[in-house]
């Protein structure tokens, strides 16, 4: 559509380490209810889109023993992705350096396509079209989510959210999200541009998990994201670390941050 943006292709790099070890998981609760409503079989493949370090291919790989593709466009994701299948001897992982847009894959090879955390930033009808000719008859495609820490109306929250703020702009980062990314979103909710790839929309599910957040993880976190990645703070980020916490330090609970997480999947199936 007209309204689409695009997303820089790079804007995670130099992200990866700390993507892979600040990125809260998913519940298994969630996973566990998420196989379940799709009915995976136990003998299918997963297809993981976007997957930056794997943190939905490798929780759940156990259900799909004929293979799992974990796919990103970055590098750096997909480099900790292959040193991870290597350490657990997870042969039935593939590493894949491509875009959503630009993967190949045959007809019918997936039982399951997840998306997690990044639907917004692809080509959502191409994804869409894409991922409805590559699932079996009767697969479905979840698009998982979860809530940012300085998303919520605690104290520390709004002071989170002010120093990422401050700091966007002394680093001239305030354009690294297109401008008006979320308005084709609000125009055409994501259940649409499902619905017209051909999909059925199966139901979301919502789930919650309690967090106490340190210091030295929130500044993790942060440097997890596509606004402030380590590159972005340079020689500054000693400074940022200092300001973020002499900002959050008097909002603290016994030195951490408590947080209720959310986390949900939409789902939708191909019809049989």
């Amino acid at each position: 559509m007209a309204d689409e943006v695009r997303f820089a292709a790079d804007l995670y790099r130099g992200s990866a380490g700390f993507y892979d070890q600040y990125r809260l998981p998913y519940p298994e609760t969630m996973l566990a209810d998420l196989v379940q409503r799709a009915a995976v079989s136990g003998h299918g493949r997963l297809l993981d889109m976007a997957c930056g370090t794997g943190q939905l291919a490798f929780p759940l790989r156990r259900w799909f023993p004929d293979g799992v593709w974990a796919v990103d466009q970055e590098p750096d994701m997909v480099d900790v992705v292959r040193a991870k299948t290597a350490a657990a001897g997870a042969g039935e992982v593939r590493p894949v350096v491509s875009s959503a847009e630009s993967l190949d894959a045959r007809s019918g090879s997936f039982e399951l396509a997840v998306i997690g955390n990044a639907f917004h930033r692809l080509d959502r009808d191409l994804v869409a079209r894409q991922v409805f000719g590559w699932l079996q008859p009767g697969g479905c495609l979840a698009l998982c989510w979860s809530t940012s820490p300085w998303a919520g109306g605690r104290d520390w929250q709004q002071a989170l959210a002010a120093v990422m703020a401050r700091w966007r702009t002394a680093l001239g980062a305030g354009n690294r999200a297109p401008a008006g990314w979320d308005l084709a979103r609000r125009r055409r909710p994501d259940a649409e541009v499902l619905s017209e790839a051909g999909f059925e929309a199966a139901g979301r599910r919502e789930f919650t998990a309690v967090h106490r957040w340190s210091l030295p993880e929130l500044a993790g976190h942060i440097r997890s994201t596509s606004v402030l990645p380590p590159p972005v703070l340079g020689d500054q980020a000693a400074a940022f670390d200092d300001d973020l916490a002499a900002s959050l330090s008097p909002h603290s609970d016994d030195g951490a941050f408590p947080d209720t997480v959310s986390f949900a999947y939409d789902l939708a199936r191909k019809p049989a």
